[in-house]
């Protein structure tokens, strides 16, 4: 299959396509740093670009994603919509604009969060966003057309970024990244749609 893997520079990105490779897809890499395909998913525009550039595609995987980390008392009404648009209006506009892109019976995996269940201080604009993911995702697997599916991957925090949000996650129990990597391949190999893959 041809895969338009989004954020594919980040920690999850990099194991996605390294499981990706290992399985015999056609990778497609886009991302904010990438010199061959750069998209900002926060840029309808962008979007369009990236989408205009990639041509068809099997499936569409999304590890990309942004929010704001602050107390609820600190946050600003641009903090809440940097983060709506940052990692759930953006995944929207991935899905919106690219089912006309995407092949009979292809695939489209969105990245969650365990925050959306299970929340922490400092993080209610990831479980704000990260809920608004899975509803969508739960809504859309009625309505895409042409046999598509949808699917979101709900990680909990990686063991490779405990150095940078061990602190936040106290308690939780860390998962190796290349888990939540097989999420994405159960999503795009496989034939459910309308799931949110817990993974840890």
């Amino acid at each position: 299959m041809k895969v338009l893997l989004i954020g594919a520079a980040g920690t999850l990105g990099r194991s996605v396509h390294q499981a990706l490779r290992e399985r015999g897809h056609e990778v497609v890499t886009a991302s904010r740093s990438d010199p061959a395909l750069t998209v900002d998913i926060t840029d309808p525009g962008s979007i369009r670009s990236m989408y205009d550039r990639a041509g068809a595609v099997d499936a569409v995987a999304s590890t990309a994603g942004s929010v704001a980390w602050r107390p609820l008392d600190r946050l600003s009404h641009q903090d809440v919509m940097d983060s709506l648009v940052g990692k759930a209006l953006s995944q929207v506009e991935l899905v919106r604009q690219g089912s006309a892109h995407l092949a009979d019976g292809g695939s489209f995996t969105l990245i969650t969060g365990v925050l959306a269940r299970d929340p922490v201080a400092t993080g209610s604009m990831a479980s704000l966003a990260n809920g608004a993911v899975e509803s969508f995702v739960r809504a859309a697997a009625i309505e895409l057309p042409r046999r598509q599916r949808i699917n979101a991957v709900s990680p909990t925090v990686f063991v490779e970024s405990l150095a940078d949000y061990g602190d936040l996650f106290a308690g939780f129990e860390p998962v190796p990244v290349r888990r939540a990597a097989g999420a994405y391949i159960r999503s795009i190999e496989g034939r459910q749609t309308g799931q949110v893959y817990m993974v840890g």
